[in-house]
């Protein structure tokens, strides 16, 4: 379980490093950086497939995804008493992500590249990137590290060495550097993250992938399109917990059941509701019911992955449905650990009841902070 996120130099994030538990749930007004916050995470996870720079580059590269403010406030900034300016530099610019878990942690640094003539010069470059044991980087836990080209780590013998002399600045330790021999830990490392899982904003329209038939294969990830859907629910009726599945159904949907329908090589869901005399198609489902199948199928999933991360679940869905959404995320989370990042008020308050953690952000001088959060110990690496 990741216990540690640490952000840095990401949009209005300019230097957030807290805690994560079983269950957590991040909220706040519009504005405060809840989609700052989603999309560190997915950045983080993009580094394990060796798509970190691309993603940036996605997003307006890295000038546009930086920190705009300054380095640090002084005192008299954060009085009111001098206007916001920038101070003179103490250390580079760079966008620095990292996580620490209950045995290894693992942190990126990227900055803007060396002049050169290629026509991707503007493209970040990986400046540094550590993984290690325990809570926070230090010179004894370290077992990889990398500095410009070079990747260092431990021989047999214990002994420091140096694994790798001319990666490039645009790919990382984790996807060129892993070795069976030399860093396995890096293998495992970057398995976990590639294992992550992110739902935001499934599609409802009329022409949602989820809404039409499609050919069905046992499926126990839903795929971040829904596509599959049909295929994912009947997965969970045969390998997964099929009467779990339906007491959700009964708990969201009193009186109404699903069945899955098999038209040749295709799959199509149906659902039965109280007082109707057929089953609808997915196609005549409202926005709000075929959202809400979504996140059931995702988070009823036969194959737990270590991390899952919902944004704004509640988008198109009743009030109603919020009380037994949150009930579903609390038992998934007994089988893998969950982030929820929303600002539905009613489902924040039933996840904290039922003990998840808690992280309220908020803007203060155009920064992403969170309240009353104890400092944690953590160490970037050096370049």
């Amino acid at each position: 379980m990741i216990h540690t996120l640490a952000i840095s130099g990401y949009r209005s994030i300019r230097d957030l490093v807290l805690p994560l538990d079983r269950l957590t749930v991040v909220t706040g007004r519009n504005g405060a950086g809840k989609s700052s916050f989603y999309r560190s995470l997915r950045l983080l996870a993009d580094v394990a497939q060796g798509r970190v720079v691309s993603s940036l580059a996605s997003e307006g590269g890295l000038k546009s995804t930086l920190w705009a403010g300054p380095e640090r406030f002084s005192r008299e900034m954060k009085r009111g008493e001098q206007p916001v300016e920038g101070l003179v530099r103490r250390k580079s610019i760079a966008l620095r992500l990292g996580f620490a878990s209950q045995d290894y942690g693992y942190a990126i640094d990227l900055g803007f590249p060396v002049r050169s003539g290629s026509m991707f010069a503007l493209d970040p470059e990986i400046k540094a990137e550590a993984v290690w044991l325990g809570d926070a980087l230090s010179a004894r836990n370290v077992l990889a590290a990398r500095a410009g080209p070079r990747v260092s780590g431990r021989d047999r013998n214990g002994r420091k060495a140096v694994v790798l002399a001319d990666l490039a600045p645009y790919e990382s330790m984790m996807t060129h550097a892993a070795d069976p021999k030399e860093l396995a830990e890096l293998i495992l490392l970057r398995d976990r993250m590639r294992g992550w899982r992110f739902y935001d904003h499934f599609r409802t329209d009329q022409d949602a992938p989820a809404r039409s038939a499609r050919v069905g294969t046992r499926t126990p990830v839903l795929g971040s399109d829904g596509g599959d859907l049909a295929a994912a629910l009947q997965t969970i009726r045969e390998v997964g917990d099929g009467e779990k599945l339906d007491d959700a159904i009964e708990d969201a949907f009193p009186g109404a059941s699903i069945d899955i329908l098999e038209n040749g090589e295709r799959l199509e869901l149906l659902m039965g509701q109280q007082g109707l005399l057929r089953s609808l198609r997915a196609a005549e489902l409202s926005d709000g019911t075929l959202r809400y199948l979504l996140l059931l199928a995702a988070l009823l999933t036969p194959r737990p992955p270590g991390l899952m991360v919902l944004n704004e679940p509640e988008t198109s869905l009743h009030p109603d449905l919020l009380a037994p959404l949150g009930r579903l995320i609390v038992d998934a989370a007994l089988r893998c650990q969950i982030v929820v990042v929303t600002h539905a008020r009613s489902l924040v308050d039933a996840l904290a009841d039922a003990g998840a953690l808690r992280h309220e952000l908020e803007k203060d001088l155009g920064e992403t902070r969170i309240e009353g959060l104890e400092r944690i110990p953590w160490e970037w690496p050096a370049r």
